[in-house]
């Protein structure tokens, strides 16, 4: 534009004349283009017009002129350079040429030179910057002034910048000779700006304990439930799968768990707006980052919902510019990673027989039946499926100065290993942001969607019960169907369990469907009052409704003539913030920045429900309930709870070296009676950035960065249901003189008006280091968490006419380290590689329990009693049970008499196990090479006990009459090899087991959790810019002592009865291939 413009102020002092009508004579040999052109214009009389710059890219000049035309003259001198010219009047304007060669089916065209200059956001050349051409090993350096220059170019081709400090850059040469870029400082590091409570932070300007996973990380993994996300790649963060059934939820704790009978899952914030539940309506596809804010300094803000860490999920937001489109999907199958090596048919009746002749019973099967039988059903094959998943996303955002939007949709469908179950949910959202003003802007998040799953009868079950237990304890000797075409009766021997059912006929046949539709919806307003002062409120709005459809067919028993029932929930939960924002820098040395707000939160739920038996058809299922002829009670409930906050917070940083942050938040609850409605949570935080102080500068090159952080700070927890510290009546019914009587009387749970909150406590010690300008990272924290006031349900006297009451009784704690390394190995040259390692330790114990008495967890089932415990001076959730001593001379299991009284009796329990683990590590890795582009996620959990239940059924001598694991063949208690310390006891039915330590196993594993191989599709191939074709496979290999499906398993969930195996669901090996398109 400059050029233009003084050529045209040249123009209108210009007079025309003939331009070409001289002749000139010029003989130059290896001159310098612009030594050739100031003699032309001495000649000539001509003045010429170019930028100096320029002349770096030109090349000697060698002519041989005599008595030619100007015309002739520049056109020869110009000759295989990268200009050309243009006349205008007697001015002579040099510009780069603007090349426009026809492409070809075989190769594209050279660019002999391309060129340019290299500077960084303000404008400053940049030297040292590495210019390669993308796929090959063509490169070269900038100079002092910032310019580069590479020869024989593809029109086609595209130039990447990489430089230390700053972002790696790729440009399109476009035909181009001349091609200027401007590299903008790395923000990935310490100037990345990092969403906290109420806010922002710059990553430097940080004094909690916060971790950060990026929208790449995500699309990194083919996974349905972000939460997905974080196993691995967060320190102090475990996520449990508690089942592999599709749909089913994750358990996550963040530096352990605090509360016996409250939630210990965090608190989840999306775009600002705080969540009940999890993030499970939420595209993975559509989030621009996730912070995990772990240590009270960060979480306190939170108040009485941030004492099990806050979840920021920030979605991803339209843009000024052009509409960007963007699709992915992906489509693959599910296996199971493993099957149970069980007896087969002839086994099973050669075992049977063994039961019959040590019972001193009648065989129940001839030689010749055993023969006939063969292999018989193999009921694992019968269940388990190769199943599809597919995952479709579409969105498509843009904006302009005053408007931006973010529009999205998806479906994701997956079946389950297991035969007639599945998921699927199709979600839709929108984002949009507008500008009312230069200081005033609005926005409008809204995310609708709408699941449906089949939940099979599976989980926890025993002796054939439901799906899984069916399929392990099934005889083999039964075919699925009868000859008539129909179920056969797995209860076919004398011998067999009376609950037993038909593993694929459960399977098949029930029904218990669960449809749910999900609004998530907020407004916000945000405005600046004053330079300083900002205004931001915001109302949202969160609703959901579930339907569950159950039917049971007249083919099961003991319900031999059907039920059906129909279950309906609806909450509404509505919540309103407003906040002011004073930011303010005095002498450029003290910045500070004001947050003051006021919240309040209300929230409905409600219930009904309404079921029958007795139905002479299974035609219509639960469609007509008024068919039954024993219709059961309707049902309906309603819950409410509110809560009004106050907060406030300080942040403060002096020279940027030393920051504090102080808040307070105090929260008042219609939970609690109205002595201890109000909680009150503060907190402080102080960090200093060493690497700023002057006597750091002479290693800074080496370490670029050093922070110390030490916080502390109180976070709550209600831990109740709504109406718990109140007294409550209950519907009755009573019979008297053949009149039926609804009345009210007294629950079961005494009332506590004086329930407190639960409150956490913790101290956090940290530091964080970058080493070759961020080349490489490490942060390391030390924690020390405490809980005091637990709540808890504890049995009453019956003489008070109730059975159990909450009440306040003791405290938790939990201690902690946690490190993370990130390192980027190789990022220049073809292949780079970058890393990360994290691993973290979490010690729990409970410190005190109100009077020393114990807390047991479920009782599991007829097989086995509660063995899950909650003890002083142990970790919550300890397994406990008999030691055994080996067997006696009758083949039975001897138990140690732990206080030698010579009775085995509950008095000789012990810990036996600890389903808390040591230590948990995260390993992923990113490698690309040209094109092509490797991540591959190792998860890790270590010195973690199982609970194995499953073994109580399938390896317990036979005594239900149950099919075993084929370890049990060889390893057991005979007369003719009475070995006292046999695996397996006497195959008899009279043999018996206690909860002991037989049942309790390593649980530790290390998994390939992820792996997606990349390859980005050349834009001469594809019409469509940015696309990929990549292939991802989930739960790869794991590497693991215990014996049965997985090791990620928890089906009691994660509360006190946590890492419990009763027939668990399998997780199941995922390998897909999908495409990402970007237009």
């Amino acid at each position: 534009m400059k050029l233009t413009a003084i050529a045209l102020t040249v123009l209108c002092l210009q007079v025309s004349a003939t331009a070409f009508s001289q002749r000139f004579s010029l003989s130059e040999k290896n001159a310098v283009l612009d030594n050739v052109l100031k003699k032309i214009k001495a000649q000539s009389g001509y003045l010429f017009l170019y930028d100096s710059e320029l002349m770096e890219l030109s090349k000697p000049v060698t002519v041989e002129i005599k008595n030619a035309p100007l015309e002739e003259v520049l056109q020869k001198c110009l000759s295989g350079q990268p200009f050309t010219y243009e006349l205008v009047n007697k001015t002579i304007v040099i510009r780069l040429k603007n090349v426009e060669e026809k492409k070809t089916d075989l190769a594209p065209a050279l660019i002999d030179t391309v060129g340019g200059v290299i500077t960084n956001n303000t404008g400053i050349p940049v030297q040292g910057v590495s210019v390669g051409i993308k796929g090959t090993t063509k490169g070269t350096i900038s100079d002092e002034r910032g310019r580069y220059r590479l020869q024989q170019v593809n029109e086609d081709a595209v130039l990447v910048f990489r430089m230390i400090g700053f972002q790696s850059f790729e440009e399109p040469v476009a035909s181009r000779s001349q091609v200027n870029v401007a590299l903008r400082p790395e923000l990935s590091k310490l100037d990345e700006v990092i969403v906290v409570g109420y806010g922002t932070q710059k990553r430097s300007d940080l004094t909690g304990s916060i971790s950060s996973v990026r929208g790449e990380q995500l699309s990194a993994q083919a996974i349905r439930n972000p939460v997905q996300a974080l196993t691995g790649l967060t320190p102090g963060v475990q996520v449990m799968q508690n089942s592999g059934e599709p749909g089913s939820a994750l358990s996550v704790r963040i530096r352990g768990g605090n509360s016996l009978i409250g939630g210990n899952e965090p608190m989840y914030v999306i775009d600002g707006f705080p969540i009940t539940g999890t993030l499970d309506n939420i595209n993975p596809n559509d989030i621009l980052s996730i912070e995990i804010l772990k240590d009270a300094s960060a979480t306190a803000i939170y108040g009485s919902r941030g004492a099990n860490g806050v979840v920021m999920v920030t979605t991803k937001k339209g843009k000024n510019g052009r509409t960007l489109v963007e699709y992915d999907s992906y489509y693959g199958f599910q296996q199971v990673t493993k099957k149970i090596d069980m007896l087969n048919a002839r086994e099973f009746a050669t075992l049977a027989n063994e039961r019959a002749a040590n019972d001193n019973g009648t065989p129940f099967f001839t030689d010749a039946e055993i023969q006939s039988f063969g292999k018989g059903t193999d009921w694992q094959d019968e269940i388990f499926q190769t199943a599809p998943i597919q995952n479709h996303s579409l969105s498509v955002s843009g904006g302009n100065d005053k408007t931006r939007f973010s529009l999205s949709a998806s479906y994701f469908d997956q079946k389950g290993v297991i035969i007639n179950s599945y998921y699927n949910q199709a979600q839709l959202r929108a984002n949009v942001e507008h500008s009312i003003s230069d200081k005033w802007k609005v926005s409008f998040n809204n995310i609708v969607s709408r699941t449906k799953n089949n939940l099979l009868f599976s989980e926890n079950s025993e002796r054939g019960s439901g799906v899984l237990s069916g399929a392990l304890i099934s005889p083999p000797t039964v075919p699925v169907y009868n000859e008539q075409g129909n179920y056969s009766n797995v209860r076919k021997y004398s011998f067999s369990p009376d609950i037993a059912e038909n593993p694929v006929a459960m399977a098949l046949e029930r029904k218990n469907v669960t449809t749910r539709n999900a609004l998530l919806t907020n407004l916000f307003i945000e405005g600046k009052l004053t330079p300083d002062l900002v205004l931001r409120s915001s109302v949202g709005i969160q609703y959901e409704n579930s339907r569950v459809d159950f039917y049971s067919p007249t083919i099961f028993q003991p319900s031999a003539t059907g039920s059906a029932s129909i279950s309906y929930g609806e909450s509404m939960n509505i919540v309103n913030e407003n906040t002011l924002t004073y930011t303010k820098t005095v002498n450029n040395d003290h910045r500070f920045t004001l947050l003051g707000g006021l919240t309040s939160e209300k929230n409905t739920a409600t219930g009904l429900g309404a079921s029958a038996t007795g139905f002479l058809t299974n035609t219509l299922e639960n469609n007509s309930l008024q068919s039954g002829t024993s219709p059961g009670i309707p049902t309906s409930s309603i819950n409410e709870y509110a809560i009004l906050s106050w907060l406030g917070r300080l942040n403060y940083s002096y020279k940027g070296k030393y920051l504090l942050t102080s808040s307070i938040r105090a929260d008042g609850s219609s939970r609690f009676g109205k002595a201890n409605r109000w909680g009150y949570f503060p907190s402080t935080a102080l960090a200093w950035r060493v690497s700023e102080e002057n006597f750091w500068q002479g290693i800074k090159p080496v370490v670029n960065d050093l922070k110390l952080r030490g916080s502390w700070g109180v976070t709550g927890n209600t831990a109740l249901s709504p109406y718990q510290s109140l007294a409550i009546l209950s519907s009755v019914q009573t019979v008297l003189d053949d009149n039926l009587y609804i009345g009210f009387a007294p629950g079961s749970i005494k009332p506590n008006p004086d329930l407190k909150w639960e409150t956490t406590t913790q101290v956090d010690a940290g530091v964080d280091i970058a080493l070759f300008n961020s080349r490489f990272s490490l942060s390391f924290d030390y924690y020390s968490k405490r809980t005091n006031d637990l709540l808890s349900s504890v049995p009453v006297s019956s003489s008070s006419g109730y059975t159990t009451t909450i009440s306040n009784l003791g405290a938790v704690q939990n201690k902690g380290i946690e490190a993370a390394i990130n390192a980027n190995i190789l990022q220049d040259g073809a292949f780079k590689w970058d890393m990360g390692v994290n691993i973290s330790r979490n010690r729990n114990k409970v410190l005190t329990l109100s009077g020393g008495t114990d807390i047991f967890g479920v009782i599991l089932g007829n097989t086995l009693p509660a063995m899950s415990l909650v003890r002083e001076g142990h970790p919550i959730g300890v397994f406990y049970g008999y030691l055994e001593d080996g067997l006696d001379d009758k083949g039975a299991i001897v138990y140690k008499d732990l206080d030698k009284n010579g009775v085995i009796n509950s008095l000789d329990r012990t810990i036996i196990g600890d389903p808390n683990p040591d230590y948990v590590l995260g390993i992923n890795s990113h490698m690309s090479y040209k094109n092509f582009d490797l991540s591959i996620l190792v998860t890790s959990v270590q010195g973690v006990d199982i609970l194995n239940y499953n073994l109580s059924n399938v390896a317990d001598g036979f005594s239900f009459g149950i099919n075993q694991i084929k370890d049990v063949l060889g390893n057991y208690w005979t007369e003719q090899n009475p070995d006292p310390h046999a695996k397996y006891p006497k195959i008899s039915k009279t043999t018996r087991y206690q909860g002991s330590d037989r049942f309790i196993e390593d649980g530790s594993y290390v998994r390939v959790k992820n792996i997606q191989l990349s390859y980005t599709l050349k834009k001469d191939k594809v019409v469509l810019a940015g696309s990929q074709i990549y292939v991802a496979v989930q739960n790869a290999f794991t590497f693991t002592k215990y014996s049965f499906y997985t090791p990620e398993i928890n089906t009691r969930g994660a509360g006190i009865s946590r890492g419990i195996d009763q027939f668990g669901y399998p997780d199941a090996r995922s390998i897909m291939i999908g495409l990402r398109v970007k237009l």
